[in-house]
């Protein structure tokens, strides 16, 4: 998907994630350690076991950051991430839950001077079929190369 230019899109392509991305608990302590982020929901086993949830679950955020990784994307191609839009985190994610990732283009907007700005849906789902991140994505991209 992202492994194209802008003019290479068009509105209604797909991209399924070919392989998954099972999250595990280093996942959550290196994330805990960068973000800074040590709630006790993602980080203590026994605080966590009291909760709605029965157990740890991993940061929303890096999640989406672990989704993100999962794009194919080509050098020079994209320029930039530009926004979140209606940014949902759905479901929990567990220690030990496999996330897959799917993309769909809504819309394009030409931004003149080589570039334009592509909209994705965002899904990801976990190994139960249950969506666990949706958003929409805005993505500045360059147009293929005269």
């Amino acid at each position: 998907m992202l492994d194209r230019y802008y003019d290479e899109l068009e509105v209604g392509t797909t991209w399924h994630s070919s392989r998954g991305r099972t999250i595990t608990e280093a996942d959550i302590v290196m994330f805990a350690a960068l973000s800074g982020d040590w709630y006790p929901l993602h980080t203590d086993k026994e605080w966590a076991g009291k909760t709605r949830f029965g157990q740890r679950i991993a940061h929303g955020l890096l999640v989406l950051s672990i989704c993100s990784g999962m794009w194919p994307i080509k050098p020079g191609a994209v320029v930039a991430f530009y926004g979140i839009e209606k940014l949902r985190f759905t479901a929990p994610t567990f220690i030990g839950d496999t996330i897959y990732v799917k993309l769909e283009v809504l819309g394009k907007e030409d931004r003149g001077a080589g570039q334009g700005v592509v909209t994705l849906q965002l899904e990801a789902t976990n190994q139960r079929q249950e969506t666990v991140i949706a958003a929409t994505l805005k993505i500045l991209m360059n147009k293929r190369p005269a």
